[in-house]
């Protein structure tokens, strides 16, 4: 305990740093959730014993789960989430014929980016949090508000802020290669992106945090529950806010041009609010400043997938590809947050940063992932397990819905389903490589991994996914009166 309390003193002081001090070059993305520091002379030793005694103690404290166990865990946030998304592709389908979404079809661009915020923030969010019970930073209640008050408020920050490129991103995608340009909608498509944002973000914050702290108090892992169900609700709310904020601005658009600029306005002048409370509290005054990177850098490889995903629904003979969009792309950025998530942890507790674990030197290759009976392992076997048997059930959900504009045929399964577990496949992957390289680089995979993975699962899932359904036409699989 004298020891718990000692590192506490000596990590809440090391990472009260100031700007300049993050730009040194040296390992400063992890500090606020390690125990490690970097002092000189017999502080420097003292530290570097209790850094031992710490990690041994913290191996030994490491949760320890059997695959059955892990997989249970995994398996009902699992579906929850998947049962949200489908909920998502169900209202997106919907809503595809408002008078919004069939006169500005630029909003269909948003649509990945803003259901991305789930993984560039909700999943970041839930992973930073994870990680932090696992390694014990939630014990004192102090330091647990001030991991929650301060990352809240960085999240809505980040929110509008992504919210707003993701509009700048819609208007220079969609409409500056065809030379059609119209202020109105342009500051409608900015309204209604920062307010589903910042909406979206503050309440699947709240619910992220209840979810963390729930999971502690009841002993589960959290690193297994709380990414999925940071986005079982996570594309229904913000699908159904997008569109009822839009049709709202869109039915006042000629009347009151005005409100777009009023609603956009307000929220964007609360940024400087968010951004004084997130700079008070340590463990995300760095993130303010360094945190940028991979959350916009994500929100512009989704975007690209919102342009196939809006020329592909141009194309009548493919209108299907909507329901199935947010299914194929949420369900792939669950499991590959899992994963992304649990790897982290592994390494918060048995490596410091810019070390990795001997199996995970050398060059890269795909068995390094799958091959093998270590913890990671087993949950990348158990995630690509789930893959094939949980589409199955979303896939029958929404034909028992009688939604979309296809039939589940034989042939359009076995694309689909082969689509999807090459998705996965992929990005566990891809997940493998970049949390042991970023954490390799000193830099904290809670908060720079997940924001990249689920956006290219964003634009995987959907560029396999129109590839798909132009194959299914090419061959002739051609059923699109389903649902209409």
């Amino acid at each position: 305990k004298n020891l718990t309390n000692q590192t506490f003193l000596i990590s809440f002081s090391r990472t009260s740093i100031s700007l300049s001090d993050a730009g040194d070059g040296r390992f400063v993305e992890t500090e606020p959730m390690l125990p490690e520091g970097r002092l000189s002379g017999e502080e420097a030793d003292e530290e570097e014993e209790s850094e031992e005694e710490g990690q041994q103690q913290a191996t030994r404290n490491m949760p320890k789960e059997s695959p059955l166990a892990m997989a249970l865990q995994i398996l009902v946030p699992f579906l929850l989430a998947g049962f949200g998304t489908v909920s998502a592709g169900v209202v997106l389908d919907i809503v595809q014929h408002w008078e919004a979404f069939k006169n500005i079809t630029e909003i269909f661009i948003l649509v990945p980016a803003l259901l991305g915020l789930k993984g560039n923030l909700e999943m970041t969010l839930a992973s930073r949090l994870s990680t932090a019970v696992n390694v014990g930073k939630m014990d004192s209640p102090i330091e647990k508000w001030n991991l929650i008050i301060g990352n809240l408020a960085l999240k809505q920050v980040q929110a509008t802020v992504i919210g707003f490129l993701a509009a700048v991103a819609a208007v220079v995608l969609g409409w500056i290669p065809e030379g059609k340009f119209q202020i109105g909608h342009a500051v409608l498509l900015c309204s209604s992106s920062v307010a589903t944002a910042f909406i979206a973000s503050l309440l699947q914050g709240i619910l992220m945090v209840g979810v963390i702290v729930g999971s502690k108090k009841t002993g589960i892992n959290p690193d297994n529950v709380a990414t999925p169900i940071a986005a079982s609700f996570g594309d229904l709310i913000t699908l159904a806010i997008l569109a009822w904020i839009s049709q709202g601005l869109y039915n006042c658009l000629d009347s009151h041009p005005y409100v777009s600029s009023l609603v956009c306005g307000f929220f964007m002048c609360l940024t400087p609010l968010w951004m004084v409370i997130s700079s008070k509290h340590p463990a995300s005054r760095q993130l303010l400043y360094s945190g940028w990177e991979p959350v916009i850098t994500a929100m512009f490889i989704s975007s690209i997938g919102g342009l196939i995903l809006d020329k592909t629904v141009s194309d009548p003979n493919l209108a299907g590809i909507v329901v199935y969009t947010p299914v194929i792309n949420g369900i792939g950025g669950n499991l590959v947050a899992i994963q992304s998530s649990r790897i982290s942890t592994y390494l918060h507790f048995h490596s410091t940063p810019g070390e990795v674990p001997d199996e995970a030197k050398g060059c890269y290759y795909p068995c390094r992932t799958f091959c093998g009976t270590g913890a990671n392992h087993r949950s990348a076997q158990v995630l690509l397990l789930l893959v094939v048997p949980g589409h199955l059930i979303f896939l029958y959900t929404i034909d028992l819905m009688e939604r979309g504009h296809t039939s589940l045929t034989p042939v359009f399964m076995v694309v689909y389903l082969a689509a999807a577990l090459f998705q996965v496949f992929l990005l566990l992957c891809i997940s493998d490589w970049m949390v042991h390289s970023m954490w390799k680089s000193g830099k904290d995979p809670d908060s720079f991994s997940i924001p990249y993975l689920t956006a290219l699962g964003d634009l995987l899932g959907t560029a396999f996914l129109a590839l798909s359904f132009h194959f299914l036409w090419v061959i002739g699989d051609q059923d699109s009166d389903v649902g209409d």
